[in-house]
This record gives C-alpha cells, structure tokens and sequence, in this order.
C-alpha cells in the first residue's frame, strides 16, 4: 500500500500563487511517475502535470508558463508551484503516483491516488 497525502490548496486571489506538495509512503520500492490532476464541479478530471522519474515534465497548456512541477526523489515528494492563478483554476487537485512496491525480488506495480486538496480562485 502506497498513501499520498496533499497539503498546500486554499483560497487566493486571481493572480496569487499557492505551493501544493504530495508526500508518498509505504513500502515503496521506486516511484517512475508523479503528477497533478484537477477536477472541477462539472467536470471530468484532467492532467494537469506530470514528471517521469527521468525529470522531463509535461504541462496540460492551459497551465504552460504559469504552474511548475518538481520533485524530491529523495522524500518521494511532488511539488506544485502555481502562479498567476486564474479563476477557472478553481477545481479539486489530486496527486497521482506510480511505481513499484517491495523489494527487489518481489516488486509488484502500484498506482495510487490523493485524497485531493481544494484550490479555489477568487475573481
């Protein structure tokens, strides 16, 4: 079992930034994959980063130039820095995150998901 757990949504402004974080663990062997996705009300949920463990990201390109994806391999920490929110960043966020559990010799693929973390942007 691999639990992440969100922190850093909240309520800003149009035009703030807020910083989300995601910390894995259990008894995770490595982790290839972290993203971010939201869902509005309404709405399907959609990509809105990714970061392979090889450090290439991926940017959904309503959010290009404004939010940036890291991590902390170290921690097994995915970050979230948004700016220049706009309202209709409004949305629910999720951190998702893939990998393998175990040892070496008894690895088994795991993919899980956040609880989610409410980010709303006011007008």
């Amino acid at each position: 079992q691999v639990q992440l757990v969100e922190s850093g949504g909240g309520l800003v402004q149009a035009g703030g930034s807020l910083r989300l974080s995601c910390a894995a663990s259990g008894s995770i062997f490595s982790i290839n994959a972290m993203g971010w996705y939201r869902q509005a009300p309404g709405k399907q949920r959609e990509l809105v980063a990714s970061m392979p463990s090889g450090g290439s990201t991926n940017y959904a390109d309503s959010v290009k130039g404004r939010f940036t994806i890291s991590r902390d391999n170290a921690k097994n920490t995915v970050y979230l820095q948004m700016s220049n929110l706009k309202p209709e960043d409004t949305a629910i966020y999720y951190c998702n995150a893939e990998g393998y559990t175990g040892t070496f010799l008894t690895m088994k693929g795991f993919a899980s998901w956040g609880q989610g973390t409410q980010v709303t942007v006011s007008s």
